[in-house]
């Protein structure tokens, strides 16, 4: 017969055990925190005032940060060049297209494209930055094992923001560096049990005062796609957001 007096102390061990294993299992918000750290800290990212970067060799960002000032340029399908003058917080401004100054409709859809190419284009730049912005789900699935590397993973989601907040993203958090080293998303318009899409994220470098990456790599493809002609300026001229004339390097 087993003794009762003996099943109580292993009984206790093991929730003793159990406990402590669940104690010492991060949170989403301690790993984002981690992450924050990491980049440079709130403080640099807060100081950090203007943004310009190439998305994928297509289109050019300059934005102000702390006032909402965007310039959008690039071409057109058809080879046309384009510049879009804006705010980002009052979704006012100017386009031309191939140096007319749009008008009416044509202008309130220029103005529409710039923002939708702002907000997605940023997110492939500073997802890392957005993991706590208000309306953003933070839950950690746990350690995921990727090339002998355990990574912290992070599943988000989101509520009634951004353009499609149907989107799931998993950010794969490097338990050494605490940098976002992948990411794969579900979006909205693919089933539900859709197959993530994943991508590396690779060059983390200083600019200014914050890190970033300015490759992505796909995970089992050939695909790259580069944010190029990235840098943290101390400066830029009123110009840059008030005229449509090229901008000096």
């Amino acid at each position: 017969m087993i003794s009762l007096r003996r099943i109580a102390p292993l009984a206790a061990l093991l929730l003793t055990t159990g406990a402590l294993a669940a104690a010492a299992q991060p949170t989403a918000d301690q790993i984002a925190d981690q992450v924050q750290q990491a980049l440079g800290g709130k403080e640099a990212w807060d100081q950090t005032r203007y943004l310009r970067f190439t998305f994928a060799g297509r289109r050019t960002h300059h934005w102000d940060k702390w006032t909402g000032r965007h310039r959008l340029e690039g071409q057109t399908q058809d080879g046309k060049p384009y510049v879009v003058l804006s705010n980002l917080n009052t979704r006012e401004g100017d386009a031309w297209i191939d140096g007319q100054k749009a008008e009416g409709d044509q202008k309130k859809e220029w103005l529409d494209r710039a923002h939708g190419a702002w907000v997605n284009d940023t997110y492939w730049l500073l997802m890392p930055y957005k993991l706590r912005d208000p309306g953003v789900s933070l839950t950690y699935v746990g350690k995921a094992e990727i090339d002998g590397t355990g990574y912290d993973k992070l599943a988000l989601s989101f509520g009634k923001v951004g353009l499609t907040p149907g989107d799931r993203y998993w950010a794969y958090v490097h338990p050494t560096t605490h940098l976002v080293d992948r990411w794969e998303y579900v979006l909205q318009d693919q089933p539900a049990d859709a197959a993530p899409t994943a991508w590396k994220w690779e060059g983390w470098q200083r600019y200014g005062k914050i890190l970033l990456a300015p490759l992505r790599t796909q995970v089992g493809g050939d695909r790259k796609l580069e944010l190029g002609n990235l840098a943290v300026p101390d400066a830029l001229p009123d110009a840059v957001f008030a005229a449509p004339d090229p901008v000096a390097p």
